[in-house]
């Protein structure tokens, strides 16, 4: 398994999807589930791959954030752990980060 995006197909109607289709479009691997359980603050994301960190993202803005989880993805893509040590460069995105799991 390559590098991963889930998204959050429920908590905010339509718009999991529609995010899901525009990484997809940009080349990322893209999960739809029912749930996150951050239903607080949609819409909801996970970033995983295999043997790396796993990011939890709440409250991220489909319509204006779409970008920036692509620009995490490749962050994360040259991180050999997943350890993402400066996401500046994803724009306003590291501020909708709620978790990190390490390996």
């Amino acid at each position: 398994m390559g590098d991963r995006i889930t998204v959050c197909a429920t908590c905010r109607e339509g718009a999991g999807r529609a995010l899901a289709d525009r990484l997809a479009a940009a080349g990322l691997e893209v999960r739809l589930v029912e749930c996150l359980n951050a239903c607080g603050a949609p819409l909801a994301l996970a970033v995983t791959g295999e043997g790396k960190a796993t990011y939890l993202f709440a409250g991220v803005e489909p319509e204006t954030q779409a970008e920036e989880v692509v620009a995490f993805a490749g962050l994360y893509r040259d991180a050999p752990d997943g350890e993402v040590a400066d996401a500046r460069g994803a724009g306003r995105l590291r501020f909708c980060l709620r978790g990190r799991v390490p390996a």
